[in-house]
């Protein structure tokens, strides 16, 4: 009885430890696949995208079924519309 009052605790405050850093590990891991997939998507239609260093999905222009994203590489900054299954439209900001 006493050893399981003692370890109740630490395994609560561990599971809530895995928990948390899971949330933030997901959240990241988020970020980094839609910076890459949207670095893959202008480079295949022929838009130089050197080190894509972070993707911010614009909610004032997005609207449903067409995401806005601010794609920001090394060499350029790119406003990129998507609509499900068909071409971007991207724009080079600088």
């Amino acid at each position: 009885m006493e050893r399981t009052t003692k370890t109740l605790p630490l395994l609560a405050v561990l599971l809530l430890a895995v928990l948390s850093n899971g949330e933030r590990f997901g959240q990241i891991a988020k970020a980094q696949t839609a910076t890459s997939t949207l670095a893959a998507q202008i480079r295949s239609q022929g838009f130089d995208c050197d080190q894509p260093q972070k993707a911010t999905r614009d909610a004032k222009l997005s609207k449903p079924d067409y995401d806005v994203w601010v794609l920001t590489c090394k060499n350029a900054t790119y406003r990129i519309g998507r609509y499900p299954d068909l071409p971007a439209k991207v724009e080079k900001l600088q």
